[in-house]
């Protein structure tokens, strides 16, 4: 279900996800913000079906909030990471955990990068992606270590589907995942060339680097592009202290 917050940084909006065990057991997953028709057309959609957790992959504004109004209607645990902006999880769950819902188990996946509390949710080889990968897009990275090993946690384990919190569901988990390693990576080695040509702040990389996406969107690139510079540093091919960055002595 689409949440009504469509948006230069939500795309057509949150996608809400009912994961049901074919009986009468349902789990809702990021309900989105706070918003009294999305959690009526949530209501509507499940019906007369038992809800026994609502599930959060990350706390971010557009997938977090309704989660504890919602859960409290339901009479039912809120599942996420930790506490965030308006979350607070009834149950804190992380790496390897596992949920039942009917005669489904839901496993918890640790996905940090994009944010550090993100979790993906798999069922059989099925997984429920949040903004760790999205459907049409590549995604903001606040740390880009962490989010490609998180990627590379999830390549070749048999995935078959993704459903993404934004964007079309995905056939071909492999091929997404190894499109969004190969862009990233590119993006990586741009980021380095802008500073090697002279570039010595955030703002003038992106510049560079993001020239032809939407200006409107430069203030997630420039998260990103912070995300790269912390690799970078960790490779030891810079300094930078969140100030004045500039190329490391060989």
């Amino acid at each position: 279900m689409l949440a009504n917050n469509p948006g230069p940084f939500t795309g057509p909006g949150t996608n809400t996800w009912l994961l049901g065990d074919g009986a009468d057991a349902v789990a809702i997953i990021d309900p989105g913000p706070l918003d009294p028709r999305h959690a009526e057309a949530i209501a509507s959609r499940v019906g007369s079906r038992k809800v026994e957790s609502v599930l959060v992959t990350h706390t971010h504004i557009d997938h977090a909030p309704m989660a504890n109004p919602l859960a409290k209607e339901f009479g039912v645990p809120a599942l996420g990471y930790g506490s965030g902006p308006h979350f607070e999880p009834d149950v804190v769950v992380g790496e390897s955990d596992q949920a039942r819902i009917g005669d489904l188990t839901i496993t918890v996946i640790h996905t940090p990068g994009h944010a550090d509390d993100h979790l993906c949710f798999r069922v059989g080889n099925v997984l429920f992606t949040g903004d760790h990968i999205m459907g049409g897009s590549s995604v903001m990275v606040e740390t880009m270590g962490p989010y490609l090993r998180s990627l590379e946690k999830l390549r070749h384990t048999g995935l078959e589907r993704l459903y993404p919190g934004h964007g079309e569901e995905m056939d071909e988990p492999d091929q997404v995942i190894d499109w969004y390693v190969a862009h990233r990576m590119q993006r990586h080695a741009q980021v380095l060339e802008a500073i090697r040509g002279g570039a010595t702040s955030t703002e003038g990389i992106v510049e560079t680097v993001y020239a032809d996406v939407d200006r409107s969107l430069h203030v997630l690139a420039a998260q990103s592009v912070n995300g790269h510079l912390g690799l970078l540093v960790e490779e030891g091919l810079i300094t930078w202290n969140g100030g004045e960055i500039a190329i490391s002595d060989p």
